[in-house]
């Protein structure tokens, strides 16, 4: 039974709907997915190339010379080593050759020792791939999800995963970075975190049984990578340095290992396996000798020579280390200024607290920017014009689906006095009102690592917004500066030298509640070290603060923090007061709130802590 309570209104879901299945060649239970292994080897004396943009490369390959062998049927790869095919292929086992014109010759735009110096060419790779036939999955498994009907066997899953691959393929086609089932691609719509660190904006999608039927839920992502451009850039912002020569190389090496880089002077792509042990000027290889008397023989060159010589003199570079993007018994040392990192290369390291809040800050959509960033995705990426999904029946529609929603009426508050007050627009404040329950503050200090702020300012600003309130507030026992030449130690040793400090004001009891004022507004070193002694060590209550401006509604939210850490009631439910909350009020109950947080990524030495209050 639905609820009559509150406004009716009509919501936008983040999906869209499938229309149903209504082709009888598709409602034949016959039909079904074709599950095939796939099976690719070089052929002799050619080294296969790693990675999933290969593999991707000759299935194309593969279909625009081989599709009247495979009956036309187009192919879903899910870029590792099964294919899937709408209804069974004409045969169980394919044996296919497959050419692919590889790039230009590396060994031709670089600096490697004993490393042939030819004319650059296309060399045509060829490849074996065998197809053999794995599994079938019943394609009436999406027309059972399109009705909103829950199976207990796998085959609905098994099927929707099908169509999950057919989007990733997709994003892959138009050149996007895959994250799981989300893509990102190139834009101007990137947030700069720093340290050489961008934030890009992309989609998470993916198909969706639900109680009215299969869906695409779609919605807004965000991923980090590397600041494209150049090397020498980048290195200087993430190491937080000004100048080349202050850059940690071993930093340096470790960070820029298995990137990958354009080179300027050949306008090819190389990945680095590390940097070059001398500086390019002093860097030595081998080059054979290409006419004259002493043709075919070996000569020793730097890096530099040879570039001065071939391309354009380094400058900058010159003293500094190459980039070695050759093998590791086959150096290639090319000079840093002559590189470039290229876009979409993820950066999967913890983020800083100053990044996260900074990503969290510039990376907001409010509702309405959001809702027409999904719906731009729609009619950009044209998931219906796509012929694996056409073949399977699904048809997608353009507008987000519509649920019946309720805005129900705000809850009446009980203030101080008796006060009752009924919230408008989903907002109040405590302006001209009294706390319902306030906490005396007692024994109490103030401690200040700021050097800015005024201690005894801020106490006296506070007692008095807290007379407003109803809470009665002593002066301060004590008001604790940090020493001056305290502030460039680290900040647990800050922290250490302001404990000792403080407990020599109260050389008898510990106060019961300190208020800390913080150097910065956010994400401030000293928060974490400063709560962990005073919580957990002393077990005294304590509120950080940093104001940048004192006023009447920032002492208020400070004192609604103080006044609930004191053990105090700021303002109840109005139902709470009449004891008519639903079944609590009747039966002794006990609320329990439960989380969990995992270490953020790039963090495997975080272990997930779980909280029970």
């Amino acid at each position: 039974m639905r609820s009559q309570l509150g406004l009716g209104l009509e919501a936008q879901a983040r999906e869209y709907s499938c229309a149903p299945i209504t082709s009888m060649s598709l409602l034949d239970s016959r039909m079904l997915f074709s599950t095939s292994t796939l099976l690719v080897s070089p052929q002799k004396t050619v080294r296969m190339s790693k990675g999933k943009g290969i593999s991707r490369k000759l299935i194309d390959q593969l279909y625009k010379t081989y599709s009247s062998d495979l009956d036309g049927k187009r192919l879903a790869f899910d870029g590792d080593k099964t294919l899937y095919t709408v209804g069974p292929l004409p045969q169980n086992d394919f044996d296919f050759q497959v050419i692919l014109e590889a790039s230009f010759s590396k060994r031709d735009c670089g600096v490697s020792d004993a490393c042939k110096r030819s004319k650059r060419s296309f060399l045509p790779r060829c490849y074996r791939v065998q197809i053999r036939f794995s599994a079938e999955i019943p394609l009436k498994s999406v027309l059972v999800a399109q009705r909103g009907v829950d199976t207990s066997d796998n085959s609905t899953q098994d099927a929707i995963r099908v169509l999950d691959i057919v989007l990733r393929q997709q994003a892959a086609e138009r050149g996007c970075l895959l994250v799981r089932q989300a893509f990102f691609h190139n834009d101007m719509n990137s947030v700069d975190v720093g340290g050489g660190v961008i934030g890009i904006r992309g989609f998470h999608s993916s198909f969706r049984p639900t109680h009215g039927g299969l869906s695409l839920n779609i919605d807004v992502s965000t991923t980090m990578i590397l600041k494209p451009g150049p090397v020498i850039e980048f290195l200087k912002a993430n190491q937080n340095v000004e100048l080349p020569r202050q850059i940690d190389w071993i930093k340096a090496s470790k960070m820029l290992k298995h990137l990958r880089v354009k080179a300027s002077h050949r306008n090819m792509e190389f990945k680095i396996i590390g940097l070059s042990a001398k500086p390019c000027n002093q860097q030595l290889f081998s080059m054979k000798i290409k006419d004259g008397e002493c043709e075919g023989q070996t000569k020793e060159i730097t890096v530099y020579e040879y570039f001065k010589q071939t391309y354009t003199e380094p400058t900058y570079s010159a003293y500094l280390p190459c980039l070695d993007v050759g093998k590791p018994d086959r150096p290639n040392y090319l000079p840093l200024e002559f590189c470039n990192l290229v876009s979409l290369q993820r950066y999967t390291k913890a983020l800083s607290v100053r990044q996260r809040a900074l990503l969290v800050e510039k990376s907001r959509q409010k509702p309405l920017e959001r809702i027409k960033a999904l719906n731009d995705a729609m009619h950009t990426y044209c998931y219906d014009k796509d012929p694996f999904l056409a073949g399977s029946g699904i048809s997608i529609e353009k507008q987000m689906t519509l649920a019946e929603g309720r805005v129900l009426n705000p809850p009446t508050l009980k203030f101080g006095k008796n006060e009752d007050f009924l919230p408008s627009n989903g907002r109040w404040n405590f302006n001209k009102k009294m706390l319902l329950e306030p906490r005396a503050i007692k024994n109490w200090a103030v401690v200040n690592f700021s050097f800015p702020c005024d201690s005894s300012h801020i106490s006296r600003e506070l007692i008095s917004c807290g007379m407003r309130k109803g809470i009665e507030i002593d002066r301060p026992f004590a008001l604790v500066e940090e020493e001056p030449q305290s502030k460039n130690l680290s900040a647990v040793k800050r922290v250490e030298k302001m404990i000792a400090k403080m407990k020599s004001k109260f050389p008898i009891d510990p106060p019961h509640f300190i208020l800390c004022v913080l150097p910065e507004r956010k994400n401030s070193d000293i928060y974490g070290p400063w709560k962990k002694v005073c919580l957990t060590e002393a077990g005294i209550n304590t509120q950080c603060i940093c104001p940048t401006k004192i006023n009447d509604q920032y002492l208020t939210n400070v004192l609604l923090k103080i006044n609930s850490k004191l053990g105090g009631i700021n303002s109840l439910l109005g139902i709470e007061c009449s004891s008519n909350v639903p079944l609590i009020n009747k039966i002794p109950t006990l609320i329990l709130g439960m989380d969990v947080s995992h270490g953020s990524p790039g963090r495997a030495d975080v272990p997930s802590v779980a909280a029970v209050l």
